[in-house]
């Protein structure tokens, strides 16, 4: 090999560069050598090839981007519908699965190599570096690509010699095929019998490589992940479904799926009280996993593949993702029935023979892949998988002056608090961020940009004592927020937006103290109405600030008597209300004061968060390691065409549930990527008055998380897209009026992304590509602005301290 090892200190030694080392010209194709699609593609015409750092430790990217001609880019950007960073730039995690490398065609310049994962057996891209290109500008490049493979894959610092860098060279591959040759040619692609001999001769040549005594993967790339060490059983009170199967692991490097043992045993088992297992065996008594039945194992059933899917977590605290595949229908049905009833009796410490059947139906249908069919429901104008978003501008930190450089960045503060919270305007374009005793103000920018408008620097009650809102809430056309102090939770306070000061104080009732509150209905925000819905663990009310004394309206209270231990509500266009639980239960009210016309049985986690359609047709449920979509209209019965919270459902009728999770897999390279348990913050639907749902925003983590309702009802594959960022997202939501735009909180920063910058999860979305955001919630010194412009009493006066 022809490394030099200085270079390196060269190539990785500033770590302050984000770029590391980069060819300035060339060409990119992808070659489809045995695919119908045609043989070869060109991409970029005129394209920049780089390797650059990730926000994440060992982990580097190979970057191709798109160069323009003078005034080219200038005629894409006007151009609505084309353009975007997904056309202008491709990215890819440098990872040994990719079998980069490089080569010198006779007579030809340098070309570049690497498996397109995404695509067909044997599909690739090529860089065909131009021919101003020296070699030696290659082999550093080449060089450097080796390096960040180890790197990743060692999880250090690269210190290697040549002959630690050996495994990362292809040599033995194919040759690399020739892309400009064909694509510029009238030559056919290659007939059904070339493509397979060639795949023939791709078998033939992988026999012939060393074999490894790790299991093979179904698409054959080499270093699968391994599983960890099983835990042995504990001794079983009572079997509850124990059946053979296929056991396969996924593995990170290959992105797929692979055959461990092809008959193993699975048990699941009540070992104590409320206490479950699950253990796997294999021949000749080899265990190959034991755990705990818990919430977090994720488990997905396909019966299309006749699959159960599930995430295991090791004693070190990482997660792998297993599969199950089973030899028939029944046999999965069988699984599924005792899996299901460890889930529930752990969750709800209560026994599944004590649950009706159709509660149970419920239950398990929930953890099925359905199709839901709504012919009402709006298609999305756009496929946003194949979108794009334009580059950002530069980070801004709050502490600069109109006239400072906008190179001043301050990404993080030293004032001990963080964001905490999210308010998202409906009437105006603002949006409202709290942190600590402190509220930001950011003003919405047709460009798909926040603007920092103002700071309100202390949030204090009417008697002159400084609280951190625990709840807030927009009310009265934008021009107030309620808010609540985690020290009186029966009192609520209302903040004068266009002053920045709280005003009032409204005591609810001592005896009641409000967990949560919402508006009167979906868009009362935006009417200067008054009445809001509040409730406690057990008591549903309305509050009405215009009356005198306690504002709870004593003729508009529901308490019950049971523990329900509500935990959040949310309200249709009609004011009909929705409650829900720590039990996972929820009730649907068509008004305040009377018993609820339909409760929709638990899954068993909690419900954090609750979102519902403005004409109440779906229900959107927050647990912490999936989302819940309720279909609510009745499809059949007396009751047709009514919704749930009008009428009841008949009681072989339950509302129809969907269970939105990511796939196992997804989840155990989240976890393995960052860390990070899964645990998604409270989803909402886009919010217009003048359309339909069409999306569903969340996150988890340092990943935003978008859901389509129209690939959701159709029932399509993985209808969810992420972003990343380098920090936890805290909170999230759509701009008001579209599904466009999401505007969220880091715990220091604030932006607004838009949703064609998010992607489908895959290995290098997950592990490679991360965002920053823009606006930095660090100290500054700026004019008190109004919130809406207009003149304030307090213009004059100089904030200097981070909101």
């Amino acid at each position: 090999m022809w490394a030099i090892r200085s270079l390196q200190k060269a190539l990785f030694g500033d770590r302050s560069k984000e770029s590391i080392t980069e060819i300035a010209k060339g060409q990119l194709y992808v070659v489809r050598p045995i695919s119908p699609k045609g043989f070869s593609e060109l991409i970029y015409r005129d394209a920049v090839a780089s390797i650059r750092r990730t926000s994440q430790d060992y982990n580097y990217e190979l970057v191709i981007q798109r160069a323009y001609e003078e005034g080219e880019e200038d005629l894409e950007d006007s151009d609505e519908e084309g353009g975007g960073l997904d056309n202008d730039e491709k990215t890819f995690l440098l990872d040994k699965a990719l079998h980069f490398r490089s080569a010198q065609r006779e007579g030809s310049g340098w070309v570049l190599a690497w498996r397109d994962l995404s695509g067909d057996t044997g599909d690739l891209y090529e860089f065909i570096c131009d021919d101003s290109i020296a070699e030696e500008d290659v082999k550093n490049f080449t060089f450097a690509a080796m390096e960040c493979q180890y790197e990743r894959k060692y999880r250090k610092p690269s210190k290697a010699d040549d002959h630690d860098l050996k495994e990362f060279e292809f040599d033995e591959e194919d040759p690399i095929p020739s892309a400009t040759s064909l694509a510029g040619s009238t030559e056919l692609p290659p007939t059904s019998k070339q493509a397979a001999e060639h795949m023939a001769k791709e078998v033939k040549d992988r026999k012939k490589e060393p074999k490894s005594t790790a299991p093979e993967s179904f698409d054959a790339v080499h270093g699968p992940t391994q599983a960890p060490a099983a835990r042995k059983a504990p001794e079983a009170l009572e079997i509850f479904t124990q059946k053979q199967a296929e056991l396969h692991l996924f593995d990170f490097e290959s992105g797929s799926f692979v055959l461990q043992d092809s008959a193993v045993i699975a048990t699941v088992s009540e070992i104590g009280t409320w206490r479950y297992w699950l253990q796997i065996t294999g021949g000749h008594g080899k265990e190959w996993l034991g755990q705990p039945v818990v919430a977090d194992i994720g488990p997905v059933f396909n019966f299309e593949y006749l699959s159960f899917i599930f995430n295991h977590y090791a004693d070190d605290g990482s997660a792998y993702s297993w599969l199950l595949r089973f030899k028939d229908q029944p046999t999965l049905e069988a699984f599924q029935e005792g899996v299901m009833r460890a889930l529930w009796e752990l969750l709800n410490e209560m026994k599944w023979s004590k649950v009706q059947k159709q509660d149970r139906d419920y239950v398990i249908e929930a953890f099925n892949d359905l199709t839901m069919d709504d012919p009402n429901v709006e298609q999305e104008e756009e496929d946003e998988e194949d979108e794009g978003e334009p580059d950002s501008p530069p980070q801004q930190s709050e502490h600069y002056d109109e006239d400072e450089s906008e190179d001043d960045v301050e990404l993080h503060d030293k004032d001990g608090y963080a964001n905490s919270q999210l308010a998202v305007g409906s009437k105006y374009d603002r949006s409202f961020v709290i942190r600590g005793s402190k509220i930001g103000v950011f003003k919405h920018l047709p460009n798909k940009h926040l603007e920092f408008s103002t700071n309100i620097s202390k949030v204090e009650t009417p008697k002159g004592k400084t609280f951190s809102p625990k709840k807030v809430m927009l009310h009265n056309e934008d021009e107030s927020m309620i808010l609540q102090n985690p020290d009186n939770p029966g009192s609520l306070y209302r903040m004068d937006l266009e002053y920045g000061k709280v005003v009032d104080e409204w005591k609810v009732r001592d005896d009641i103290p409000v967990i949560n509150f919402a508006p009167e209905t979906k868009f009362a925000q935006r009417t200067m109405n008054q009445p809001f819905v509040g409730h406690s663990k057990n008591a549903l009310f309305k509050i009405d600030p215009r009356i005198a004394g306690n504002k709870l309206v004593e003729e508009q209270l529901k308490q019950y008597a049971s523990k329900n231990d509500f935990s959040a509500a949310a309200t249709t266009e009609k004011g009909h209300i929705a409650v829900a639980s720590n039990k996972g239960d929820v009730r649907l009210f068509d008004r305040i004061g009377v018993n609820a016309k339909t409760l929709i049985p638990a899954l068993g986690e909690a419900i954090i968060g609750l979102d519902v359609s403005a004409d109440g047709h779906w229900l959107l449920a927050t647990c912490k390691t999936y989302l819940l979509l309720i279909d609510c209209l009745q499809k059949e019965g007396k009751n047709e065409g009514k919704l749930g919270f009008e009428r009841s459902f008949a009681k072989d009728s339950k509302p129809q549930p969907r269970r939105l999770a990511m796939k196992p897999e997804h989840v155990a390279q989240f976890k393995h990527e960052t860390g990070i348990d899964l645990a998604f913050t409270p989803a909402k639907f886009n919010a217009d008055p003048e359309g339909k749902e069409t999306s569903i925003i969340t996150s988890t983590g340092p990943f935003l998380v978008t859901w389509s309702m129209r690939k959701i009802i159709a029932g399509q594959r993985d209808p969810y897209h992420i972003k990343r960022y380098s920090d936890q997202v805290i909170a999230d939501n759509f701009e008001f009026g579209s599904d466009k735009n999401v505007i969220l909180a880091l715990p220091n920063e604030v932006d607004m992304v838009s949703r064609k910058a998010f992607k489908k999860p895959t290995r290098e979305s997950i592990a490679g590509e991360v965002a920053n955001s823009r606006l930095s919630a660090g100290a500054y010194s700026t004019p008190r602005k109004s919130v809406r412009g207009r003149a304030s009493h307090l213009r004059n006066e100089i904030v200097n301290s981070p909101y």
